[in-house]
């Protein structure tokens, strides 16, 4: 998967609460082939009439934030079923983080394996950083995976704390198994040291 370090995008104030994964795909589009992406049904049913027709009021249909990299969102985003295509159509639209209270766990994890960055701040935090974006006192969010921290044009830093283990594999683009794959010498020198010391544990 792709390296998170620092991004620095437009972010999209989309300050709703409890958005379900199927708000963010809807169930019909689930046996869509990977391969032709899932951006174009993210948000279907919000993003488009039931003629195909964009819903101008929609915030990513809105000229200012049709390239949005970050979203800034309410809390228990990603709730409900848990489906990964939810994830897919975030990661093919382009958003690589979203910034929210809190996160349906599932859809949390799924953020992480698909090198999205789920980052938890407190709510009035989140409400500013929307309330900014509305305004257009900004437009631009700087994710700093690195030094976990978001950081406001105006200099304002926020910290965030993100689990060691996935910080390690977001920042070197690796998935769980290539992350252990990686230390494949280790484990071996580990394996071999270990079946010398109890030859009897070998089967």
């Amino acid at each position: 998967m792709k390296a998170f370090v620092c991004v620095e995008g437009v972010a999209v104030p989309f300050e709703q609460r409890n958005v379900d994964t199927d708000q963010i795909v809807p169930g019909r589009f689930l046996k869509r082939d990977r391969a032709l992406g899932y951006g174009a049904v993210l948000f279907h049913d919000l993003r488009f009439t039931e003629q195909g027709e964009e819903i101008a009021e929609f915030v990513l249909n809105q000229p200012a934030y049709r390239e949005a990299t970050i979203l800034v969102t309410g809390e228990n985003f990603g709730c409900g079923s848990s489906r990964e295509a939810a994830v897919y159509a975030l990661a093919d639209y382009g958003i690589r983080a979203v910034i929210a209270p809190s996160f349906g766990d599932i859809f949390h994890n799924n953020c992480l394996k698909n090198g999205i960055l789920p980052v938890c701040l407190p709510e009035h935090l989140v409400s500013q950083i929307g309330e900014a974006l509305r305004t257009q006192q900004y437009h631009s969010v700087v994710v700093d995976l690195e030094n976990q921290q978001v950081r406001l044009p105006d200099g304002t830093a926020y910290p965030f704390h993100v689990d060691a283990f996935w910080r390690t594999c977001l920042l070197q683009g690796m998935d769980e198994l290539e992350l252990t794959l990686s230390h494949q010498d280790s484990i071996s020198n580990f394996e071999d040291n270990y079946y010398q010391r109890y030859p009897w544990a070998k089967l």
